[in-house]
């Protein structure tokens, strides 16, 4: 096996991650890692990002309690992009309340939503 050497130059220190279901596949978020986001992850097991308006590393579901456990993490060709593979616990994955935060479906010119909300933001997010 091959030691991970992820490309943190591209973007000025940080790699995307894009958070999918384990289960259904589906994708649920994406966010930002850097070195520190990205060693966080490997030893706890939690999804854990780089927020770039706070310029702090934030673990998913510190507030909200909707935590990602990775149970797969894979790594695109040019080592710039990793792919979690998560339980989502407690259901949403957005700051929003839903389950995606590809939850907007563009319909011609409009944007139609899909689903309901699994929780309050103003509740959570006080």
């Amino acid at each position: 096996m091959e030691k991970i050497q992820l490309d943190f130059n591209k973007l000025g220190g940080l790699v995307p991650a894009i958070a999918q279901d384990y289960q259904s596949g589906e994708i649920l978020m994406l966010a930002f890692m850097n070195a520190e986001a990205w060693e966080a992850t490997l030893s706890t097991g939690k999804a854990t990002y780089f927020s770039r308006s706070r310029q702090s590393l934030w673990i998913k579901g510190e507030t909200s309690g909707h935590h990602q456990i990775v149970r797969e993490i894979r790594i695109d060709c040019d080592n710039d992009t990793v792919l979690l593979k998560v339980d989502q616990i407690g259901g949403a994955a957005c700051h929003t309340g839903h389950k995606s935060c590809f939850f907007q479906r563009v319909e011609g010119q409009s944007v139609v939503i899909c689903g309901e909300p699994v929780f309050n933001p103003k509740e959570v997010y006080k």
